[in-house]
This record gives C-alpha cells, sequence and structure tokens, in this order.
C-alpha cells in the first residue's frame, strides 16, 4: 500500500511533522502533498480534494478512506503496520507511551500557544509566563519518569509515537530556550540531533517560506542543534559527483560544502543539503 499525505508549511506545522515523522522514522512510503499556508483561499479550500478533511495532516488511504485526525493516524499506521513497532511491544512501554502521547495531543496549550513551533528562528531571554512555566514543569515530570522507567533515551526506551508526538515541544523548549531540568535538556536534544528532524527542518528551510504570524519580539540567537557542515550555493566549479545524490538525474546546481564541490538535479536538492549536510544519508555517502 502507498499513502497520500497531506502535510502543511515544515517550518511551522508542528502536526505536520508529528505524520511525517511516523512516515520517515519507520520507512513507510508515501506521496507527499504540501498545502500551502500563504495562498489566499486557506487550508480548507485547498483540502476540498480530501473531503471531509479541512486541516493538515490528512491521510488518504488507496482506498479513498480518509484520516483528518494527528493520533488517528498513528493508530491506522501502528495497526497496519504491526511489524515496525510503532508502539513498544513491551506491554508497560507500550502503556506509557500511549498515555504521553494522549496527554500531548490534548494537553499543553499554554506553551503551544505561546511559543508556536518555529524551525527557523531561536530566540533568547523569553520571560515565561506562570501558566507556561506550569507546562514545562509537567513537562519535566512525565518525561523524567517515562525515561527512568524505561532507561531511555526515548521515551518509552526506542523511538516510538510518543517520541513523534513531542518532537515539536522540543523544538519548541529548543527554540524559544526554556529552561527545564537535566533529563528534559538531554531529551530535547535528542530530537535535535535525531536525523530525520533535522532532515524536516532542512527542508523548511530551503523552501524558503516565511510566515509572519508565527514571529515573537524577542532576542534571536543561533539555532541549538548540532552545527551544521559549513556550506553554500555556489555557481562555479567541477563537482566531485557525476549525478544528483538523490535522484541519480544529471547535475545542474552546485554547493560547496566544507571546501568541496558537490552537484545536484535542482535547486531544492542543493539547498536542502546546505541547510544540513550531515542530515542526509544518500548525501553523506558520496560525502
Amino acid at each position: 500500500m502507498t499513502y497520500d499525505l497531506y502535510l502543511g508549511d515544515r517550518t511551522y506545522s508542528s502536526w505536520s511533522l508529528r505524520a511525517w515523522l511516523l512516515f520517515e522514522r519507520w520507512g513507510i512510503p508515501a506521496r507527499m502533498h504540501y498545502v500551502d499556508f500563504l495562498k489566499p483561499e486557506g487550508v480548507a479550500a485547498q483540502m476540498a480534494k480530501v473531503a471531509p478533511a479541512r486541516t493538515v495532516p490528512t491521510l488518504r488511504l488507496d482506498d479513498g478512506t480518509v484520516i483528518s485526525e494527528s493520533l488517528a493516524i498513528a493508530e491506522e499506521l501502528a495497526s497496519r503496520h504491526p511489524d515496525k513497532d510503532l508502539w513498544p511491544s513491551d506491554p508497560s512501554a507500550r502503556a506509557t507511551a500511549r498515555t504521553l502521547a494522549s496527554e500531548m495531543h490534548a494537553g499543553f496549550g499554554p506553551l503551544r500557544e505561546y511559543c508556536p513551533m518555529n524551525l527557523g528562528t531561536a530566540y533568547s531571554d523569553v520571560p515565561v509566563p506562570d501558566d507556561v512555566s506550569a507546562d514545562l514543569r509537567r513537562l519535566e515530570d512525565i518525561w523524567g519518569r517515562a525515561i527512568a522507567a524505561t532507561g531511555g533515551p526515548w521515551l518509552a526506551g526506542d523511538y516510538s509515537i510518543a517520541d513523534a508526538f513531542y518532537a515539536p515541544v522540543a523544538a519548541r523548549i529548543a527554540g524559544y530556550g526554556l529552561a527545564v531540568d537535566k533529563t528534559a535538556q538531554s531529551y530535547v536534544a535528542a530530537h535535535l540531533a535525531d536525523p530525520a528532524f533535522r532532515r524536516w527542518r532542512a527542508m523548511g528551510l530551503a523552501n524558503g517560506q516565511v510566515l509572519d504570524w508565527y514571529k515573537r519580539d524577542f532576542a534571536q540567537g543561533p539555532w541549538p542543534g548540532p552545527t551544521p557542515l559549513s556550506a553554500q550555493a555556489v555557481e562555479d566549479g567541477t563537482p566531485e559527483n557525476g549525478a544528483c545524490p538523490y535522484s541519480g538525474k544529471a547535475i545542474t546546481h552546485l554547493a560547496q560544502i566544507e571546501g568541496r564541490i558537490f552537484g545536484f538535479c535542482n535547486a531544492f536538492c542543493r539547498d536542502k543539503t546546505v541547510v544540513d549536510s550531515a542530515a542526509w544519508p544518500a548525501f553523506m555517502a558520496i560525502y
């Protein structure tokens, strides 16, 4: 089965990130369709072809069935792909993961409202209201208990649906420089270092769309994730590779990465690699 997955902007759409991670992390094939948040007709109008869905993410099965709710998408994938262990196989760990995913799905409203996900910007010196602080203390508690019980590094031991659901929460904590305890800091760092998370962020930055309504008037600083390789787009040079590392197609665009020249088949392949070269196994195989 091949699915159709409808998603929003990679830099800002936290629920889209969750759904995409379910496919990327477990190697489940899907045709990706992206809704443009800047189009004047809005998301619901763009989603008319997959009614009754009106929001992203939405999954359409090959029989036409539409699933337009993130936790339902996760549960359906877990049912259809039991061999992939989207939920932990251990009953206790599985129960913990389900509890955590459900709490995330329904909770943490103050944090989500005050700190909308923005993978293109990192803020500093952000004042923390009491209700947001309460959300952070709750995260420290439930993350700490889960990791202590399962041994980590993820909430239920190995990466699970629960971790996909908390990835945008980790991005908020990191992107707004919010103070959390040592265990929570380590958990946030694990998300920032996760190659799948890094690929999603790189594609968002490569796309280059800026949505002004997500901006906040706080001081800005560098993104707190792993330091990327030094890279930039260039016009001239002789590439080391003979074909695009992603598509195998002819080279039309060039990048200089750590002083070496590599070629790609289009601007997006080049730009996503420039943003975070080490996140892409196909590129690193030739690097």
